[in-house]
């Protein structure tokens, strides 16, 4: 690993794509790399996973945060597919603080005590104060990488990690040039923390899809966003998509192979025209 990798605390062990199940469940024409990575951040070490394209680069970094249901195939998918088109992404594992491992991916949902788990200890252990000071770190890897292209950044969450997205592009105005959310929840609230209270100090540009009967995201929530967004001068576009909560990774019960080709469409143009 080049010496210049120490500012980012990074600890990485490399190989090449496919390797399954770990990485992911599609293959893809054009050759990448996977490296493995732990990250130091305030409050410990962060796992995450890596994909970039084959050769030196740079790339433009993309940073993705999963949804609630944790690390798994289906969240490596999405970052191996944001890598083939051209990026160097970076997927941190935001649970890590409490050690969990989603090896029952949505399964776990069929299970009381484990849904509790996840919704009780799990999940609020990823508080936006908590990934804020994690993203400190996650910048700091692009900045130590000479593959990275060291000008702005994409953001792109789901669920959960959409939320997370627009803190994050809020408190990290001046480095995220790209944001997107896709079926997020708790955007806009009437919370004195709802994350479309940072709208002026966005300077990114904004896509966000909800999803059609969302309590988490709803009709009001979605105006309310919009408002603010319009407010702060923030250039950014919010729709609803035809599908129901949790439509873009692959192993979830209500994935949509439509509306989840549409996000590849909406999310790609968006990195596009703000990333090259």
């Amino acid at each position: 690993m080049p010496a210049n990798q120490t500012a980012a605390d990074v600890i990485a062990v490399s190989t090449r794509l496919p390797v399954q199940p770990l990485t992911t469940n599609r293959e893809y024409d054009d050759p990448m790399q996977y490296t493995a990575t732990t990250i130091r951040t305030q409050d410990g070490e962060c796992p995450a996973h890596v994909f970039r394209p084959d050769g030196n680069g740079p790339w433009p970094a993309v940073l993705v945060f999963m949804d609630g249901i944790g690390m798994r195939p289906a969240m490596l998918d999405i970052a191996a597919r944001i890598a083939a088109s051209g990026y160097y992404v970076l997927l941190p594992n935001l649970f890590y603080r409490v050690g969990y491992n989603a090896e029952h991916g949505v399964r776990v949902f069929e299970d009381p005590a484990a849904r509790a788990d996840l919704m009780t200890r799990i999940m609020p252990s990823a508080t936006p104060p908590n990934v804020m000071r994690d993203t400190q770190a996650f910048l700091a890897h692009f900045d130590a990488q000479a593959a990275v292209r060291h000008d702005g950044i994409g953001i792109t969450g789901y669920c959960m990690g959409g939320r997370l997205a627009l803190y994050a592009a809020g408190t990290f105005g001046d480095r995220i040039t790209a944001m997107a959310a896709y079926h997020p929840g708790g955007v806009a609230t009437d919370a004195p923390d709802s994350p479309h209270r940072r709208a002026s100090d966005i300077k990114a540009k904004v896509y966000v899809a909800g999803a059609v009967e969302d309590k988490g995201f709803d009709d009001a929530a979605k105006e309310r966003l919009i408002e603010a967004l319009a407010a702060a001068g923030v250039d950014h576009r919010v729709e609803t998509y035809p599908a129901r909560h949790g439509w873009v990774p692959s192993d979830t019960p209500v994935h949509d192979p439509v509306q989840a080709e549409r996000h590849w469409s909406t999310l790609l143009e968006l990195f596009g025209s703000t990333l090259h």
